[in-house]
């Protein structure tokens, strides 16, 4: 397993190869994705154990999201199945990708758990969907604390997954190799990871403004939102496919991809 090195420009590159594989195939990249956060959502809301069920599987649907991907980049008709491409490689692979589900778990209670000891768990109920919140709390000191809390802590978190399942799935590391190669990776190549998190911001905000320009200019009112929101769900879809590159461009797939 080889790991590339590449130059900052390669994250813009990685945003617009997202956006581009999804336009090939936008009914069923965009249908998965669907599929995808309906299950999550379905499964986040079991009592007790749904949302640590969750989070223990989404390192594999994740992995199912760049198989998607992978078969659209390469011209093919990525079909529902996919989804469940990191749980399919026969048992050995399934324990990997659950013990590297109930890792990420850890690390994702761990930063829950931080920002619970800074407000008391106002922001944690918040982003597990368990209330909504007022402008008033979200400016109280305690609720930014207990954001800026879990940013701290998940982002690195994050990190260490970043390539976690695709180096599991395609290139049969253990969880904990996986997890270390993936942090590696991506302090090695950190400014184009930067500059795609920055690109991704962008498309986001530019996105936001052209649908609320069209929505003033239609005069829509109190119905922005209901544009805003598909709006929202289609920029997911396509940060979901670019995440493949990520992977594609900075390790020598044994599948034999070309970056």
């Amino acid at each position: 397993m080889k790991l590339h090195l590449v130059p900052a420009r390669t994250g813009l590159a990685w945003v617009k190869l997202g956006m581009r594989t999804f336009l090939r195939q936008p009914l069923a990249l965009a249908g998965l994705f669907f599929m995808f956060m309906a299950a999550m959502t379905v499964v986040s809301k079991l009592p007790l154990i749904g949302v640590p069920l969750a989070m223990v599987l989404l390192p594999g649907t994740t992995l199912g999201l760049m198989a998607a991907t992978r078969e659209a980049a390469a011209g093919k008709f990525p079909m529902p199945l996919m989804l469940l491409t990191g749980f399919r490689g026969g048992p050995q692979a399934l324990r990997a990708m659950l013990i590297l589900g109930a890792l990420y778990t850890l690390g994702f209670l761990v930063a829950l758990g931080a920002c619970w000891l800074v407000d008391g768990g106002g922001f944690a109920r918040v982003y597990l969907g368990g209330e909504s919140p007022s402008a008033e709390a979200m400016l109280e000191p305690s609720f930014q604390g207990a954001m800026w809390a879990f940013i701290a802590i998940h982002l690195p978190v994050s990190l260490l997954f970043w390539h976690a399942p695709a180096l599991v799935h395609w290139h049969g590391l253990p969880p904990l190799k996986s997890v270390f190669f993936s942090m590696v990776a991506c302090l090695r190549n950190l400014r184009a990871l930067l500059v795609f998190g920055l690109s991704w911001m962008l498309v986001l905000m530019l996105a936001l403004l052209t649908v609320s320009v069209l929505a003033a200019l239609l005069n829509l009112g109190d119905s922005t939102g209901s544009l805003i929101f598909p709006v929202l769900l289609l920029m997911a879809a396509m940060f979901f496919c670019s995440l493949y590159f990520t992977y594609r461009d900075t390790f020598e797939s044994p599948s034999g991809d070309t970056p």
